[in-house]
């Protein structure tokens, strides 16, 4: 009886074993040997930084696509995106380094305590439930999802202000601009020097509603907009936008803004120049001008002016009065 279980075992294993052999052979995937040689290029991050579910998948569909439009690796740059090329025989399209800003300045000084939170420390639990402790519903919650976001240990908490703050190692991922619930993180082109100018506010309220929470809000005057010759400033719903592309940094916009809601970040601070006193001729003139136009209501009238506008029949009279008399 034994014998006749294991031969009968031994039977359905060898049958099972046939089937699944043809069925994977019939169903089996051939893959394209190139998907690993890109993947071995990538830096295994796993960062979603690139839009897809990892590296691998992004070997997958770059390699599927053909072509390099629309893939980056932020966590390598273009010379990892050279090398993706290289392996690909394909020209690599390479995208301007970014890195993530917080467009919010509603600190405890710039948006003084209203009200205080006591619930779950989640910016997304506590936008569903309340404005914010400063009272703005636009602005920076303080709880800190975009730091417990960041894989690289590119953004901290600053205990201070209450506002997380970003460092130079950030790498664009994009992970804390979804972690945000209120979208006030953004990727803006990195410029030479790490320099960047931005409006710091997401604020979309009227003037009056906005400076009432914060100091520090933009109210929309469109003050920045006029002086930009370059058209990179927008007023959209009472809000200010700076376009990193087409902003030049020329530095003209952040003098004007009545709430220093512009942000100029790594610029050597401005020189003042001295103030020079230069007489030109037309202001000598227009001094002289004044003063022959204000000398004669200074001058008091004498006796003598007064004998001099009496009249002549006047005169005659008087001069018969003192004749009579005598």
């Amino acid at each position: 009886m034994i014998l006749y279980a294991v031969v009968s075992l031994g039977a359905i294993g060898v049958i099972a074993a046939i089937i699944l052999f043809f069925v994977a052979q019939k169903f089996k995937v051939i893959e394209d040997p190139r998907i690993d040689e890109v993947e071995e290029v990538l830096p295994a991050a796993n960062c979603g930084g690139c839009g897809f579910a990892g590296c691998r998948n992004f070997a997958e569909e770059i390699v599927k696509a053909g072509n390099m439009e629309g893939f980056n690796c932020p966590v390598g740059g273009a010379d990892l995106m050279t090398d993706v090329g290289k392996v690909l025989g394909l020209e690599a399209e390479l995208k301007d380094p970014e890195i993530a800003v917080l467009r919010c300045n509603g600190s405890c000084e710039n948006s003084p305590q209203k009200a205080q939170y006591d619930g779950v420390q989640s910016c997304f639990v506590a936008n569903a439930l309340f404005s914010g402790e400063g009272g703005c519903a636009f602005g920076c919650l303080g709880c800190g999802d975009c730091v417990e976001a960041c894989d690289f240990d590119a953004m901290y908490m600053d205990k201070e202000t209450g506002l997380p703050v970003v460092k130079e190692n950030c790498i664009a991922c994009g992970a804390c601009v979804k972690a945000c619930p209120r979208d006030i993180l953004e990727l803006r082109k990195r410029n030479k020097k790490e320099r960047r100018i931005f409006v710091s506010c997401v604020n979309k309220e009227k003037g009056g509603p906005a400076k009432k929470n914060c100091s520090v809000a933009c109210i929309g005057c469109g003050k920045c907009q006029k002086v930009c010759k370059f058209d990179a400033i927008t007023i959209e719903n009472n809000l200010a936008y700076i376009d990193p592309i087409a902003c030049k940094l020329c530095r003209k916009c952040a003098p004007e803004c009545p709430t220093n809601a512009i942000w100029e970040v790594n610029f050597p601070p401005k020189k003042e120049r001295p103030v020079v006193e230069v007489k030109t001729d037309a202001a000598t003139k227009s001094a002289d001008v004044t003063t022959e136009k204000v000398a004669p209501q200074k001058i008091e009238k004498t006796e003598n002016d007064i004998a001099v506008k009496e009249s002549p029949d006047l005169k005659e009279t008087n001069d018969n009065k003192e004749n009579t008399e005598s």
